[in-house]
């Protein structure tokens, strides 16, 4: 049984407390005009009957004169006692209808300030209000609990907003620190290696170090893509996840030695292309940088399922333990080792990635208002499932992040 509201309980609260004195009240009144009806009648002379002749009845006459006016007393009585239980309890049913009605009405009145601060509480988390922490409630009226509960509200919500304000520009400077050097970095290397006299070893070693600055060039892509998708999107998008996947596995499959069956049925969504393209190469990478050995198998298949738009790839490699898969998925956390041909072989090794794939597909599914579940593949290796909503559906805040998870490189 559902739960009532506050403002059904106020209302039967009121209801019951009016009733209740009603039957009260009934109940004392019933008592008093029954014991008041039990006293023998007063100022009522005995009635002499004469006959034609002036005679007095016989004794036998009398009694019957008594008993006559006992039974009216009686019915009289119960007539009297009948009419105010029926009548009042006609009467107190009507008012505690009405009483109810106003109640109603009344406790509605009462909560609309919390009505008020909920609304806005779940435009801010759910991101449809355009303005997200920036909106207030501004609450105006009497200070009383409820007007002190959304000035406090009011506050959370604006320490939260200049602290995310902060985490911003904290994010846009790191991007633009942290990208300048490397870019001159590149730049010099490259004129370096370029340059007609270079020898060989200061060519080898200026494509080294172009892969080192390459490498932390991804690395910070990572973690800026990463910051970006963990918040909320508000424009989104008709997309078709049967499209990006078709493109994403063109681009990546295209030189691996891998087997690839797809079985892209049409998945309608919405949310932003970019970040969805960049949730599906992360997958499609991380199937075809842990398919070992060579000549593994990647399945990718897309459509609609409980009315909500899917997506699976699974694909062959070692097996990996059903209690890693709890883990895995938090950022720069990736299985330690993993076993090939009977050897055992670091996955932080040189090309294994930095394990921010899997959680940037994380944080961009629930951005997007989805989810993620990964189990062990049958024979070795993965499979993930990502499912998305449909288009025009409200997304909801996102939840706390309990998904399962899966390694990426």
């Amino acid at each position: 049984m559902k739960r009532l509201t506050i403002r059904a309980r106020l209302t039967l609260i009121h209801g019951g407390l009016l009733l209740l004195a009603g039957v009260v009240l009934l109940a004392v009144t019933y008592v008093l005009v029954d014991q008041r009806m039990r006293q023998p009648l007063t100022g009522v002379k005995a009635q002499i009957v004469q006959t034609p002749f002036g005679k007095l009845p016989d004794v036998g006459a009398a009694e019957q004169v008594r008993i006559l006016v006992q039974e009216a007393q009686d019915e009289a009585k119960r007539n009297a006692l009948e009419s105010l239980l029926t009548q009042g309890g006609v009467a107190l049913l009507l008012i505690s209808m009405i009483a109810v009605g106003f109640g109603w009405l009344i406790a509605g009145r009462a909560l609309q300030p919390l009505h008020q601060i909920t609304g806005t509480a779940q435009r801010i988390a759910a991101g449809t209000a355009g303005r997200g922490l920036h909106e207030r409630i501004a609450l105006h009226g009497p200070r009383d609990e409820v007007k002190e509960l959304a000035d406090t509200f009011d506050l959370m919500l604006e320490r939260l907003d200049r602290s995310f304000d902060g985490q911003r520009r904290f994010v846009a400077n790191a991007s633009h620190e942290l990208r300048t050097p490397l870019a001159l970095n590149r730049s010099l290397l490259e004129v370096a290696v370029s340059r007609p006299g270079a020898s060989a070893e200061l060519r080898q070693l200026g494509e080294t170090l172009l892969a080192i600055n390459e490498r932390h060039e991804r690395l910070i892509d990572g973690l800026l893509t990463l910051a970006d998708s963990e918040q909320q999107v508000v424009e989104r998008t008709p997309v078709d996840l049967a499209e990006i996947a078709g493109h994403v596995l063109d681009q990546a499959t295209g030189a691996a030695e891998l087997t690839v069956r797809r079985h892209l049925a049409t998945a309608p969504t919405a949310g932003d292309p970019v970040l969805l393209e960049r949730l599906t190469q992360n997958l499609v990478e991380n199937a075809v940088r842990h398919n070992l050995p060579a000549g593994g198998q990647i399945d990718l298949h897309t459509g609609v399922v409980d009315g909500r738009a899917t997506l699976v790839i699974a694909n062959t490699g070692p097996a990996v333990p059903s209690y890693d898969i709890e883990t895995i998925f938090q950022p720069f956390r990736r299985l330690r080792q993993e076993r090939v041909a009977g050897r055992t072989q670091d996955r932080a090794g040189a090309g294994r990635g930095f394990g921010l794939g899997l959680s940037i597909v994380r944080a961009v599914a629930q951005a997007h208002g989805g989810a993620v579940y990964a189990q062990p593949r049958n024979g070795g290796g993965l499979v993930v499932t990502v499912t998305l909503p449909p288009p025009g559906m409200a997304v909801p805040a996102q939840p706390a992040r309990t998904l399962t998870a899966v390694t990426h490189g």
